[in-house]
């Protein structure tokens, strides 16, 4: 059983670890990360709908009804955003 110490540790860990790979990224190439991270965002959906699902009490359905609507947001957001940049490099024809 993961203690919450260590769960604190992996996230810091994880935390620090995903700052230093996004800032050498360069900004290129931020495009398509972008489009990459909404993968996960929809992975991370999945599993807050999961979570919901398992939920017994009233405490964890109302935990992951709250994961699911932050998980949904954070995906439609990155696709917004990603649409954002994406016209960007459109060029304008007048």
């Amino acid at each position: 059983m993961i203690t919450g110490f260590v769960a604190l540790y992996i996230f810091m860990l994880a935390a620090f670890t995903g700052y230093e790979i996004i800032g050498r990224v360069p900004a290129i190439l931020h495009t398509p990360l972008m489009s990459g991270s909404n993968f996960v965002h929809g992975i991370v959906l999945v599993g807050a709908m999961v979570a919901l699902g398992h939920g017994e009490g009233f405490w964890e359905t109302l935990i992951g009804f709250i994961g699911v609507i932050l998980a949904a947001g954070n995906a439609v957001g990155g696709y917004v955003v990603t649409e954002r940049m994406l016209e960007m490099f459109k060029s304008s024809k007048d």
